[in-house]
C-alpha cells in the first residue's frame, strides 16, 4: 500500500454525524478544502460544530458537497445511503474515488445490532452498483471514529482493512490513510470484501458491549 502523501484537493463528505464530522475534520487538518454535505446544512447542531471543531469547513447540500469534492466520502447512515446518493446526484460521483465509511446496521432487535444486508451482497457492493462510474473503496468502517486520524493504542498499531475494485483508487485511499497516521493498511481485494468488513464491524460492536468500552481495534499479526 502506498505511503505517499495525498496532494491537497477538494474533498466532499456526505453526512454530518460523528463519522462524517471526524473525517471532514481529518481532511481539513491535512490542508484539504472540505465541504460537508447535509440534507439541512442550516441545522443548528451542524452550525455550532462549524464554528468550533469544524472551523474552516464549508457546509452545503448533499449535491453541493458531491459536486465540490474531487474525492468523496459517504458517511451517512448505511441504510439511508442509496437515498442520499440519489439526492446528491449520481453524476456528481462520476470518475471520482468514493470512500464508503458506512455500515448497514439494523437495531430493530435492540443491541447489539445486526447487518441489514447479508449473504451474497453488502452495502459496499450496493454503493458501487448505484455509482457504476465511480471508484468505491470501503474503509474506516472497522474502527471507532475517535481513531480515524492519528490512531493511538497502548498495545500496538491497529490495522485498517480496505476493499474495492479499482487499484488506483485503493492507492489513493492508501495515501489518505498514510497521511492520517495509519502505518498498517491491508487490501483484502474487490468490493465484495465489504461483506467481511461490514461483519467485522458487528464483531467490533459486540466486543464493545462486552467490555463496556469502545477503545479497541484490530491488528493483523504475521509471523
Amino acid at each position: 500500500m502506498a505511503n505517499g502523501r495525498l496532494a491537497h484537493s477538494r474533498v466532499g463528505v456526505l453526512g454530518t454525524g460523528e463519522v462524517g464530522r471526524r473525517l471532514a475534520a481529518g481532511f481539513a487538518s491535512r490542508g484539504h478544502q472540505v465541504m460537508i454535505g447535509s440534507r439541512d446544512p442550516d441545522q443548528p447542531e451542524l452550525r455550532a460544530w462549524l464554528s468550533g471543531d469544524g472551523a474552516g469547513i464549508k457546509a452545503g447540500t448533499l449535491a453541493e458537497a458531491a459536486a465540490h469534492g474531487e474525492l468523496l466520502v459517504l458517511a451517512v447512515l448505511g441504510n439511508a445511503s442509496e437515498e442520499a446518493i440519489a439526492a446528491a446526484g449520481t453524476g456528481n460521483f462520476s470518475a471520482k474515488v468514493v470512500i464508503d465509511a458506512m455500515n448497514p446496521l439494523d437495531f430493530s432487535g435492540g443491541f447489539p445490532p445486526k447487518l441489514s444486508i447479508t449473504g451474497e451482497d453488502s452495502l459496499g457492493e450496493r454503493v458501487q452498483r448505484a455509482l457504476p462510474d465511480a471508484k468505491v473503496v470501503k474503509a474506516f468502517n472497522t474502527i471507532g471514529n475517535p481513531y480515524f486520524v492519528d490512531p493511538s493504542f497502548s498495545e500496538g498499531t491497529p490495522t485498517m482493512l480496505i476493499a474495492g475494485d479499482d487499484e488506483g483508487a485503493k492507492r489513493s485511499v492508501g495515501d489518505v490513510l498514510a497521511d492520517f497516521g495509519w502505518s498498517d493498511v491491508v487490501d483484502i481485494g474487490g468490493i465484495e470484501g465489504s461483506r467481511e468488513l461490514e461483519a467485522i464491524c458487528i464483531a467490533w460492536v459486540k466486543i464493545g458491549g462486552v467490555r463496556s468500552a469502545w477503545d479497541h481495534g484490530f491488528t493483523l499479526l504475521v509471523s
